[in-house]
């Protein structure tokens, strides 16, 4: 899934492709807003990305299965 995230003083937004689902990220976020520590989400290869939750603007989670394109069996 791909997850949006706009940080305060930041022109450009965070783009980041995880397998985790909407649920899970929401209950991370929620977790790290009332706690005031960092949201931490691991890409698909692996790779954390930390984010003071105080400093999230927004988040926007994307499709959770993503269509297929073209032309294939499936």
């Amino acid at each position: 899934m791909e997850i949006k995230i706009g940080v305060q003083d930041i022109a450009r937004e965070l783009t980041v492709e995880t397998t985790a689902t909407a649920a899970e990220v929401e209950a991370q976020l929620t977790k790290a807003l009332t706690d005031g520590g960092l949201l931490t989400l691991t890409d698909e290869k692996g790779r954390k990305v930390l984010i003071p939750a105080a400093k999230v603007a927004y988040v926007d989670l994307g499709q959770e299965k993503a269509r297929p394109v073209g032309f294939g069996a499936l």
